[in-house]
């Protein structure tokens, strides 16, 4: 096995996935949840704010509580769109789990930085925030473990030289 480095952007980009399949079956959990999660946000009555991120809704004055919801719907809106595209790269374009690894890196390294930029008082820790720490370091090695070459795909890449 060996790193290849040009499957992140592939030349041709079609359903064939040349990494770990471990690797990609995550990417698939990875979806599921991010899925679950946006219709939580969009569909729930406190958007997850409370019931979930902890954060004291009923402390605030209405107006003050709707915003917030509204911001964890729209949020919600935008897991979803992700989510659709994640959806088209696992049924149709496998070749492109590598970059989504590279986004799904960015997007929880980003949580946390923006989450230490701008806290928000909770009442307790929120899952998110554990996640975050845990979510990282497993998207890395996920992410290499999709550049992975198997010796299968190497012994069919060099019978098509």
């Amino acid at each position: 096995m060996k790193f290849e480095t040009k499957s992140i952007l592939p030349k041709n980009i079609d359903n064939e996935y040349r990494g770990n399949k471990v690797s990609k079956y995550m990417f698939l959990l990875f979806t599921l949840v991010t899925i679950i999660r946006s219709l939580i946000h969009i569909f729930s009555s406190d958007g997850g704010a409370q019931s979930i991120a902890t954060i004291p809704l009923d402390s605030y004055p209405s107006a003050a509580a709707a915003t917030v919801v509204l911001m964890f719907a729209l949020w919600g809106l935008s897991q979803l769109l992700m989510s659709i595209v994640y959806v088209v790269v696992f049924i149709r374009y496998q070749s492109l789990i590598p970059a989504m690894y590279i986004l799904l890196i960015i997007e929880y390294t980003m949580r946390m930085v923006v989450g230490m930029m701008k806290p928000i008082v909770t009442v307790g820790t929120a899952p998110g925030g554990i996640g975050n720490f845990i979510l990282v370091p497993l998207c890395i090695i996920l992410f290499l473990m999709s550049i992975k070459v198997s010796k299968k795909h190497m012994e069919n890449s060099d019978d098509k030289s």
